[in-house]
């Protein structure tokens, strides 16, 4: 389990990292700028989710997409972190940690609805 949660994280960590450096420089080429000018608010993150995700269905890869699915990507890792240590303990039958690791999962998935 220690294995699996590990990799899953590194993964997470990683593809996110690539996301958002490969987006911060295509917009460095094509604008000049190291940051690309735009603010995400207004949403939450269940929302801003929806939104990069229906930009990578239609294909439109712009940098700002690449950078939002870099977002998206490292702030669901914990959120997988969290499910696959929920279902490992439900799998060996420990209902004690499987009721404590569904109430984190409950938490987080709440906290995806919350707007700032």
């Amino acid at each position: 389990m220690d294995t699996l949660v590990g990799t899953l994280l590194l993964i997470g960590v990683m593809a996110s990292l690539a996301l958002v450096a490969a987006g911060v420089i295509w917009s460095y080429l094509r604008t000049g700028h190291m940051v690309p000018n735009y603010r995400i608010v207004g949403m939450n993150f269940f929302a801003f989710a929806v939104a990069t995700a229906a930009g990578l269905r239609h294909g439109r890869f712009t940098p700002k997409l690449l950078i939002n699915t870099g977002i998206v990507t490292l702030m669901l890792t914990p959120f997988l972190r969290v499910l696959a240590s929920m279902l490992y303990f439900l799998t060996v039958k420990n209902p004690k940690y499987t009721a404590f690791t569904a109430f984190v999962l409950a938490v987080l998935a709440w906290s995806l609805f919350l707007r700032h």
